[in-house]
C-alpha cells in the first residue's frame, strides 16, 4: 500500500522535543516557535490527513482532523493550573482520533504519543464517568467469550500485550470477584498501546505500521462502541 504521500516525520520533530526537555520554558519555546509550527506542527497535519482515507477504511466513525487547533493533535500548551509541576509546554505530541459522538479525551479513540526516545500508539478508552465504564463492564460480562477472542487474536496479539489500564483495588460493585475477567472488570480505563523507538515515525513506512496496528485493534474498538451504543460504521 502506497504511504499516501507522508513521507514520515522530520528529524528536527525528534530534536526539537529533545531539545524541549532540556528547555522547558517560555524564552525558549518563543525563540523556537516557527521551527515547532515548521517542524512539528505542520508535519503531523500532513500525517493526520495522510491517516484519514485510511482511518476510514477501518471505521468512519473516527475522526482524523488535520486541523492545526481544535482538531486531532493536541495542544503542546499545559494546564498548570492545580499542577505541581509548572513547566508550561508537554514533552510529548500526542493526536487523538476521536469517536464522532465524543468531544474530549473520554470517548472511544485510536491514539498516537511520541516523546523524543519512545513513541506508542493504539486506542481504547481513558478514564470514562462510571456509568460508561459499567456499561463496557457489562458488555464484558455479557460476551465472556467475544472478549476473550478480541485479545488472544493473532493480529492484535502481534501488537499489543494485552488490555492495559489503572485498576481499582477490589472488584467492583455489583460484579463477580471470581469472573474470568475480573482483571479488566477492575479497570478504569481500557486500552491497548504499542511502543516503538521514536526513529520508526521519521520513515516513509511509519504510516503503514500505524494503519497495521489500528486495524488489529479494530476489533477492541468495535466491542467498545458497541457496549456504548455507538456505531462502529455508519452504513451498518
Amino acid at each position: 500500500m502506497p504511504s499516501q504521500g507522508f513521507p514520515g516525520l522530520p528529524q528536527d520533530a525528534i530534536t526539537f522535543l529533545r531539545q524541549l526537555t532540556r528547555n522547558n520554558n517560555r524564552d525558549w519555546f518563543n525563540a523556537n516557535k516557527e521551527r515547532y509550527r515548521a517542524s512539528v506542527v505542520q508535519p503531523m497535519c500532513e500525517l493526520i490527513t495522510a491517516m484519514a482515507p485510511r482511518l476510514a477504511r477501518i471505521s468512519n466513525c473516527f475522526i482524523a482532523d488535520p486541523r492545526p487547533n481544535g482538531g486531532s493533535l493536541f495542544r503542546i500548551y499545559r494546564d498548570t493550573r492545580f499542577a505541581h509541576d509548572k513547566t508550561p509546554y508537554k514533552e510529548n505530541i500526542g493526536c487523538h482520533f476521536r469517536h464522532r459522538a465524543g468531544k474530549d479525551a473520554h470517548a472511544p479513540g485510536f491514539y498516537l504519543h511520541i516523546e523524543a526516545k519512545h513513541t506508542f500508539y493504539g486506542g481504547g478508552i481513558w478514564m470514562p464517568p462510571t456509568p460508561v465504564l459499567n456499561r463496557i463492564r457489562d458488555t464484558i460480562v455479557d460476551n465472556p467469550q467475544e472478549w476473550s477472542r478480541i485479545k488472544q487474536n493473532k493480529k492484535f496479539r502481534k501488537y499489543f500485550d494485552g488490555i492495559s489500564g489503572d485498576q481499582l483495588q477490589r472488584p467492583p460493585r455489583g460484579y463477580d470477584p471470581g469472573h474470568e475477567h475480573l482483571e479488566d472488570l477492575r479497570r478504569k480505563s481500557l486500552f491497548a498501546m504499542h511502543t516503538v523507538a521514536t526513529v520508526q515515525v521519521t520513515t516513509p513506512q511509519f504510516i503503514k505500521e500505524l494503519d497495521a496496528a489500528f486495524t488489529a485493534l479494530s476489533p477492541m474498538m468495535r466491542f467498545i462502541t458497541y457496549a456504548l451504543d455507538l456505531p462502529y460504521n455508519l452504513e451498518e
